[in-house]
């Protein structure tokens, strides 16, 4: 495994590659990092019994601390530590879960959390990093000292084509199939095109399994994602909830497969944590 890092314009792309495939993708902004991990001093300003949760004021935002992460246990205008679980997206704050810490007398960063670069090496204790930027390297060799080399060039043209990609809406599979990706606010849906795929459309829906997985983790795509596989009969949907599940054992978030509603739809729930590729390429 190597983890590449191209620094410009203070945004770093990170990609995970194995061998020449790649397999994870992320945007980080070192200045303006999404918070996921951030440790803040909050105050409870109100509670809601009918979302089962409190709202926090943590200084810069107002966060969301849910019941079942320690809002149970607090009052209105009770003071409390928090860890950032959720980044802000698509409109919404922050979710945030109790911390132990102590907090301060009032809202406010205490600590930033390890941002996805960290969080990636840590995961992938091997890899070693091949960065293009002297100051970046200079910043995390407190973290990752010995595992850092510099290149002049940290993505090849193959990589950048192939991350330029991601910020299609449209993206071709094996065997001829087209993927269309249409974000929403309630949830993602995805349609396979099988028009220049002719042939049996199980098989082909068997065989496009892995390249569908691995684009949900490329373009972080969360949340409820919908999918429509090509000429999906109803007798079919069965014989591909497992091959299906195994497809997306590898994805690090752990969706899980729901099943297939009655229009015929495979049914995927992905945690939100950080922003999906989209979003954070149209901040």
């Amino acid at each position: 495994m190597i983890i590449a890092v191209s620094l410009r314009g203070g945004i770093a792309r990170i990609a995970l590659l194995n061998g020449d495939t790649l397999t994870e993708y992320a945007i980080w902004r070192p200045d303006a990092p999404d918070g996921v991990g951030d440790f803040f001093s909050g105050r409870v300003i109100a509670k809601n019994p009918a979302m089962a949760g409190a709202f926090v004021d943590i200084g810069a935002a107002t966060g969301f601390l849910p019941d079942s992460a320690g809002a149970a246990a607090v009052t209105e205008g009770a003071y409390l530590t928090v860890r950032v679980t959720r980044a802000a997206q698509s409109g919404k704050g922050p979710r945030l879960a109790a911390a132990s810490d102590p907090p301060s007398d009032r809202p406010g960063l205490m600590r930033r959390g390890p941002g996805p670069l960290l969080e990636l090496a840590a995961r992938f204790p091997k890899a070693n990093l091949v960065l293009d930027d002297h100051a970046l390297i200079a910043q995390l060799r407190p973290a990752l000292q010995g595992r850092m080399t510099y290149a002049q060039t940290a993505f090849d043209d193959v990589l950048e084509d192939e991350i330029s990609g991601l910020a299609e809406p449209t993206t071709q599979l094996p065997g001829g199939a087209t993927m269309h990706i249409t974000p929403a606010p309630a949830l993602t849906a995805i349609d396979i095109d099988s028009a220049a795929a002719p042939g049996d459309h199980f098989q082909l829906n068997l065989a496009i399994l892995p390249e569908i997985a691995r684009q949900i983790v490329l373009r972080n795509l969360s949340g409820g994602i919908v999918i429509d596989f090509a000429g999906m009969k109803a007798r079919d949907r069965a014989k591909l909830t497992e091959p299906l599940k195994a497809a997306l054992a590898s994805d690090p978030l752990k969706p899980r497969l729901l099943g297939f509603s009655n229009l015929g739809f495979a049914e995927i729930l992905r945690p939100r944590i950080r922003p999906p590729l989209h979003e954070s390429l149209h901040p």
